[in-house]
């Protein structure tokens, strides 16, 4: 047993109220016990001030640096509505709300995407005149949409096809595809890895389409069983497994003034991945990620947009696991010769200057930052701002880096979660932040003479009514010896150290997630709370894998997934095992998706520990997993027969023992249903007696109202099991 390390923090968040939450109020709680905030809030172009929202969400406030930040109603929600009822005619607005999507265009102006009953407006609002312009005209009924950056025609996606639709109405046919299997303008390419989260992008002078279109007839069809008719039905999705042929995607660029379409030439094998698409300022050239299918290979090429030619391949980046870009290129507003490139290839994801012949200009890294969120740069160009994980992944910070020198200055101070941006004139700092003590604080900050004006510091949500339990921050050390890794106890309500308690671990432990860090609540779950209230010490631990802690701490689970993983988790359930108040005879395990997978791998290859475990929409086996993301973490099944042997779970069923609920949605299009199907015919094989529920209409999450229907099953089923 690895021992403790240190205590991170000790949280003394405890206030003594009347109750505990409802089951009801694990779903709802978060809105109903919200911190108070300020919401919406966004710079205003080129000025030092800021709007929001009021605490009705019906009205545009303005805070300027002249009133020390105090906010002022600059438009009210009967104005908004008043000028858009003068520009739509023939169609119902009703607004209920400002539209928290509203953007600043210009230091007068805003633009806001309103519904109708009949179509879809984007409206430009003149804030000092009180009126409203109509920029675009869509149809509620569409598929998603992509706005030319000057709203003179707007991209929109009907079903599997692309269509532009001008300003004053008239409609262009970009593609007419018909055969099942041909997408365009989709943002699901590649199953949304690699940072991809649309599919359409319009080039700089707005009179070219870039889109991608994906060819999946190749993919194997997969059924999903419908049951809302007298006679079930089947849905078929197309679902690449490991090993399996995929799909072939290519980009297409269509000129809206010739009514030509072109393909970049982004050659063979067909299967491979197109990422971080980006265009060149000047609209003369694309820059794409092209990734082979072993996901261990980039080049990021230059295509020519007029011709779909090949114009060079800037880098190259290579590696013994996986590459995996996750965003597109960023030009520097005042050089269009030069770009910011984030990679994780020398340990932790930061941002690379490059120009656009592939030379690299100037690392631009600090420490062991990690860049999570790229904010953008100030007026003059010289300057660039990110959110960075800091503190082994516990804390975000915003972080200001000069671009000529690489001078990097951390702007945010307080330990905690920052999200925190600062106006285009560099002088004064938005920052709001949360730490385990502080449930929400923000304030103004003169970037100059440092002073600070507060603007809300919110009381503890809960005092008076909630009874909250104390939370801790743990450390602790890897099971290899050489990495920190995070934790996090919620202990049950009126703790007293000389009882014991039955214990809930919950993990999740993938890739691409974090659970603990220092925000409010330490990221703790209102249903860990909940079981927390109701008797139970909750465990999580964020093992090698997980997120915000390098490429190293991610690696080490390349082609084994869930053994360093489980590992890890072993370290710190073996000192909950060491505690005297901790009833080592009623432990219980729960976690869904890839917590699933590990919950259901414990009670396999360690099942002496827990009496009991929920695993939700589980992976069982990875060769029934897609491509995309499985072969990044194991290889294709022919290329890593031993690792798709040690982790599947179909040949171990009969080392199942303890309580196991098997929890899954029938609809699920991410770990289809077979998983718990094929592990639950090995169990019968086995003689062994699994719980099993599944969610008919659900997806890979249960949600809405059926949510606190499955909550209160799982703490029900750990109530049966591990309560005396």
């Amino acid at each position: 047993m690895k021992k403790l390390l240190v205590i991170l923090f000790l949280g003394t968040s405890i206030a003594y109220g009347q109750r505990n939450f409802s089951i009801e109020e694990t779903i709802y709680g978060p809105s109903k016990f919200a911190p108070k905030t300020i919401s919406g809030t966004k710079w205003i172009h080129r000025e030092n001030a800021f709007s929001s929202l009021d605490s009705t969400l019906k009205n545009l406030m303005v805070h300027d640096v002249k009133t020390n930040w105090k906010a002022k109603e600059i438009v009210s929600i009967t104005d908004l509505q008043n000028a858009i009822n003068a520009v739509v005619k023939d169609d119902k607005i009703d607004l209920k709300r400002f539209p928290s999507g509203y953007s600043w265009i210009d230091g007068k102006t805003i633009g806001l995407q309103i519904d109708g009953e009949k179509n879809s407006y984007m409206i430009s609002y003149q804030v000092d005149k009180n009126t409203a312009t109509i920029q675009s005209i869509l149809p509620v009924n569409r598929d998603g949409e992509e706005y030319s950056g000057n709203h003179s025609q707007t991209a929109i996606l009907n079903g599997n096809n692309i269509e532009i639709i001008k300003a004053d109405g008239s409609k262009i046919q970009v593609t007419r595809d018909t055969v099942d299997g041909i997408v365009n303008g989709g943002s699901a390419v590649h199953r949304n890895e690699f940072g991809i989260n649309k599919g359409m992008w319009w080039s700089p002078d707005d009179t070219k389409l870039l889109y991608y279109r994906k060819d999946e007839r190749m993919v194997t069809k997969y059924p999903l069983p419908q049951w809302d008719s007298r006679v079930a039905s089947i849905k078929d999705i197309r679902y690449p497994m490991a090993g399996m042929k995929s799909e072939e995607v290519t980009l297409q660029i269509y000129n809206t003034i010739t009514g030509e379409t072109i393909q970049l030439l982004t050659g063979e094998p067909k299967e491979q991945y197109l990422t971080i698409v980006t265009w060149d300022p000047n609209g003369e050239f694309v820059y794409v990620g092209v990734l082979n299918r072993g996901q261990d290979h980039l080049k990021l090429n230059k295509y020519n947009a007029s011709t779909g030619s090949l114009v060079s391949t800037l880098f190259e980046e290579k590696s013994t696991s996986w590459v995996e870009p996750q965003e597109a290129l960023v030009f520097l507003p005042n050089n269009p010769k030069e770009f910011l490139y984030q990679t994780d290839k020398e340990g932790f994801n930061q941002l690379y200057l490059y120009d656009v012949n592939g030379k690299l200009v100037r690392k631009l890294g600090f420490n062991d930052v990690i860049v999570t969120n790229f904010q953008g740069f100030d007026e003059k160009g010289t300057k660039g701002y990110y959110i960075g994980a800091t503190n082994q992944g516990m804390e975000r910070h915003l972080f200001e880096v000069d671009l000529k020198n690489g001078k990097t200055i951390q702007l945010t101070k307080m330990n905690g979660t920052h999200t925190a941006s600062v106006n285009g004139s560099g002088k004064y700092l938005l920052d709001q932040y949360s730490n385990l003590e502080v449930p929400n604080s923000i304030s103004v900050i003169d970037l100059k003479s440092n002073k600070v004006e507060n603007l809300i510091t919110s009381n503890n949500p809960f005092s008076g009514e909630i009874s909250l339990p104390k939370i801790e921050f743990k450390k602790f050390t890897s099971a290899d010896g050489k990495t920190a890794l995070n934790a996090r106890i919620t202990y049950p309500i009126n703790f007293d150290p000389t009882k014991k308690y039955p214990v809930m671990v919950y993990l999740y432990g993938g890739s691409h997630a974090q659970l603990v860090t220092d925000r409010w609540l330490g990221g703790v779950g209102y249903f860990d709370m909940y079981m927390a209230q109701n008797g139970y010490l909750v465990f999580t631990l964020d093992n090698r894998g997980s997120d915000a802690r390098g490429r190293d701490f991610t690696r080490v689970t390349h082609r084994n997934l869930g053994e360093a993983e489980m590992a890890d988790q072993l370290v710190g359930i073996n000192y909950l095992k060491s505690l005297p108040y901790v009833d080592t005879e009623n432990m219980g395990i729960f976690g869904w998706s890839f917590g699933g997978f590990m919950t259901s791998s414990m009670m396999t290859k360690h099942n002496d520990i827990f009496k009991a475990a929920v695993a939700g929409g589980p992976v069982m086996d990875w060769k029934y997993y897609e491509i995309m993301y499985g072969e990044r973490y194991m290889d294709t099944p022919e290329e890593n027969p031993e690792g798709y042997e040690k982790t599947t779970l179909l040949n171990k069923a009969d080392r199942l023992r303890g309580n196991l609920l098997i929890i899954h949605g029938a609809q699920d299009p991410v770990v289809v249903q077979q998983h718990s199907m094929q592990f639950i015919q090995k169990c019968i094989e086995a003689g062994k007696q699994v719980d099993y529920f599944l969610y008919p209409t659900h997806e890979h999450n249960v949600l809405g109202k059926d949510r606190i229907h499955m909550y209160d099953k799982i703490a029900k089923y750990f109530d049966l099991h591990l309560k005396k």
